[in-house]
């Protein structure tokens, strides 16, 4: 196989994917990431643990999700990788992981409501992708269908997923998304979460604009 290329693009994500394990979003093996280089995607393989990987074990694959470079295999979650670049420029890369607040929630709820202005950072409430087989096409397309209008969605007794333009920015969304929900459940505990309604939000919003702003 040809040398890997895309070194930027691989140093970054393997730092990403280091800092999602680091906060403790992605133990053991699970969690994968991946960025787009035009027709071309640098993903995490499949069975490596996040905490410790490096630069070099990160994979050139094709759109179709064919190995060019590395040695390996791409993660399993390689079709909902595909599903979601398949949205658009917008998406330029994608992080998931099985971050324990998010994983909770996931197995209860159907949709966390926007509980803090904060969760316009991935676009509002988290909808929750129904359940499927991990790695299967079933799932990629419940989770594409959970992000419509937004950049993060949980995964039904799994986990969660968020994307932006570039690696550094999907993980802030990430961290944002194990945030949010961890200030629900705690919430939760005390009594019923009061959420925010659209008038809020455009507010903030207007506010944010007027700024300069973003989350």
């Amino acid at each position: 196989m040809p040398a890997l290329r895309h070194e930027a693009q691989r140093k970054a994500l393997a730092a990403a994917c280091r800092r999602l394990a680091g906060e403790g979003l992605a133990p053991a093996t699970s969690g994968n990431g991946s960025v787009r280089v035009q027709d071309e995607i640098v993903i995490t393989p499949t069975g490596s643990a996040l905490e410790a990987i490096t630069a070099q074990e990160a994979l050139v694959v094709g759109l179709d999700g064919r190995v060019l470079a590395g040695d390996g295999e791409p993660t399993s979650e390689m079709p909902m990788h595909q599903a979601l670049y398949a949205l658009g420029d917008e998406v330029g890369a994608i992080v998931h992981t099985h971050a324990p607040y998010a994983t909770a929630l996931s197995c209860v709820l159907d949709e966390v409501p926007v509980v803090h202005y904060g969760m316009l950072a991935f676009g509002g409430s988290l909808r929750v992708a129904p359940y499927a087989t991990f790695g299967s096409e079933e799932l990629a397309i419940g989770v594409r269908a959970a992000l419509e209008g937004r950049q993060a969605a949980l995964m039904a007794n799994h986990g969660a997923v968020a994307y932006a333009g570039d690696v550094e920015t999907a993980t802030h969304r990430m961290l944002a998304v194990e945030w949010a929900c961890a200030v629900y459940w705690r919430a939760a505990a005390i009594g019923r979460p009061r959420t925010l309604d659209d008038d809020a939000l455009d507010a903030v919003d207007a506010e944010l604009r007027r700024r300069g702003a973003t989350l």
